[in-house]
């Protein structure tokens, strides 16, 4: 297989899962002549505004995307080979993961944009719904620990043998710059009555030029630093106090317009990665070098590297099925869908583009003949060179480089502060706290906890300091496909009660639920054998642990409550 031919593939798979699933699921869900959703008759300016699907598809795909369908395809890839990590993007979006979001998005606005949980609520029982929103809320925690070490990584990514300078402090620049873009296009929109169209057109040339004095202007935070100080814990600091105000900000000053701008990133670097890819494979410097499968075991843990089954299924998460896509829906992208069509587009339609990005990841991955070190560089050098051939080499390859890692410091920007938010909504329903004082609170206790461990001596495997969202992403895996399990099982529960066909939902949620446990399983085999061994353990090591417990726990409380429940289960009148 030709690299054009893996990406044609892959886009005619999804396109046609887009036309017939699409329209499957839509029936399914009974959509129809609805009535006004949420965002119309709950707006507020603040959490509930309206947003037509051309503006909303790109905030909610940055939004659920981040550095998702970037890290974990190219950790499976480099893992398991690219073959096994590609045909579970393609299976597991399709009929797992844009199953999941559709659904979520749909039962969320048919319930006033409540949470998922409110749904479990409604449709179980009070402890069901404390039992979801405790899980929620924990999940959130440490998917802000691990997504803001990866944007520290990145803010400080030391230069290659073919760089000159460092690209980490150029980085920092344009973020910053386009971060104070974003908040300018969403004051002028708001208060400056500008249209949508004329926003992007001023402001996107205007983002490529922050790009552009990114690296004359290069941030480096390392001398301003107190002695001892570790330059990663002193930008996890930062950005979690960024998270801090983003995520009490109006909607429409930050979060709507560096959505809009994040999603459309995500456009041009998929457009440019067909481009380059057709452009570089026609002409022979773009073939497929990497293993399409990789040398560990099945089923049965190495020495060195993790059995397939069930690590490849946690590894990839976003880009296949992620429990985290659950909050977005029913959080931040309910509150804004402004007709019940618009699900589709939306929901199942931004899943599958997610897939596609993917893919693209993948490709980054596939022209190395021995894929190894972080994900971030090799997406970078990957995009870099895609743009490079996309532009029939005009443009140089380091400044492709550095737009592409301010790409991948964007996509987390818009899940970290989305992802606080989310998690002050979940923390104050679960409390059963109101008002701008106690959302304040709830933001700063959602923090509290990520804070504490970004300061915590880093971990450390064979002499090596392994970073902390190193440390957590087979936690954030496990609990984030065992989140989608869950929310499948209460869809279940949905779909069953309004009479509707609820094997749509059922047969995923036992996979994800399998899955997400055996990993978890696994981790805490790891962990006993760490106690048992002679090396100091790191206190992330017990954390994560303490947190793998946690979960089984309650997740597993969940399953027991959903099954005693099974019979006492009724459908709702047709007319309700």
């Amino acid at each position: 297989m030709t690299l054009i031919l893996f990406l044609a593939v892959s886009a005619v798979i999804l396109g046609l899962a887009y036309r017939w699933m699409g329209r499957l699921l839509f029936k399914a869900a009974g959509i129809g002549d609805e009535s006004p959703t949420p965002a119309h008759t709950q707006r507020d300016g603040l959490d509930y505004e309206p947003a037509r699907w051309s503006w909303l598809l790109p905030q909610h795909f940055s939004a659920i995307a981040a550095a998702g369908p970037i890290v974990g395809p190219i950790l499976a890839a480099t893992l398991f080979g690219w073959l096994p990590a590609w045909i579970w993007i393609i299976l597991g979006s399709i009929f797992i993961g844009g199953v999941h979001d559709f659904f979520t998005l749909v039962a969320s606005v048919r319930h006033s944009g409540k949470s998922i949980a409110e749904v479990v609520r409604q449709h179980m029982n009070r402890r069901c719904h404390l039992l979801f929103l405790a899980f929620v809320w924990i999940s959130l925690v440490y998917v802000i620990v691990a997504f803001a070490d990866v944007t520290a990584g990145a803010f400080t990514q030391a230069a290659t043998p073919n760089q000159s300078e460092a690209p980490g402090p150029a980085v920092v620049t344009s973020s910053l710059l386009y971060l104070g873009l974003a908040v300018a296009m969403g004051w002028l929109m708001r208060k400056r009555n500008w249209s949508q169209g004329r926003a992007q057109a001023v402001f996107l040339p205007l983002v490529l030029g922050a790009i552009a004095i990114g690296p004359m202007l290069p941030l480096d935070l390392a001398p301003l630093l107190p002695e001892g100080m570790r330059i990663m814990s002193a930008w996890n600091v930062i950005l979690l106090t960024y998270c801090f105000f983003a995520a009490i900000a109006p909607m429409w000053l930050l979060m709507q317009p560096r959505g809009a701008l994040g999603g459309y990133f995500l456009y041009i670097i998929a457009v440019a990665g067909v481009v380059g890819v057709i452009v570089g494979g026609l002409s022979g410097d773009l073939a497929i070098n990497a293993p399409a499968w990789g040398s560990g075991p099945l089923f049965t843990p190495g020495e060195a590297l993790p059995p397939l089954f069930p690590i490849l299924f946690i590894t990839i998460a976003c880009g296949a099925c992620s429990g985290f896509h659950a909050i977005v829906a029913s959080g931040t992208t309910a509150k804004q869908l402004n007709r019940f069509a618009d699900a589709r587009p939306v929901a199942y339609g931004g899943m599958l583009l997610e897939a596609f990005f993917a893919c693209i990841s993948l490709a980054a991955v596939m022209i190395l003949a021995a894929p190894t070190g972080r994900p971030d560089a090799i997406f970078a050098n990957g995009v870099a060179l895609f743009l490079h051939h996309a532009s029939f080499g005009l443009l140089p390859v380091n400044i492709a480089h550095g737009f592409a890692l301010l790409c991948f410091a964007t996509f987390i920007f818009d899940t970290l502060d989305a992802c606080t938010r989310l998690a002050r909504y979940v923390l104050m329903e679960l409390l059963g706290w109101t008002g701008q004082g106690k959302a304040l609170i709830a933001t700063g206790l959602t923090l509290a906890g990520p804070l504490v461990l970004a300061l915590l001596p880093p971990a450390e495997v064979n002499g090596q300091v392994l970073p902390l969202w190193r440390v957590f992403w087979g936690l954030f895996g496990s609990s984030n496909q065992l989140l989608a399990a869950l929310t499948l099982l209460g869809l279940t529960v949905w779909l069953y009660r309004r009479g509707r066909g609820a094997w749509f939902t059922l047969g995923p949620a036992g996979l994800m639920l399998t899955m997400s446990l055996w990993s978890l399983a696994l981790m805490l085999k790891t962990h006993l054998g760490r106690i048992n061994g002679t090396a100091p353990i790191a206190v992330v090591h017990h954390v994560e642990a303490g947190i793998a417990v946690l979960l089984m726990i309650l997740a597993s409380w969940l399953v027991i409550e959903t099954l005693v429940l099974r019979r006492s289960l009724t459908r709702i009148p047709a007319a309700a």
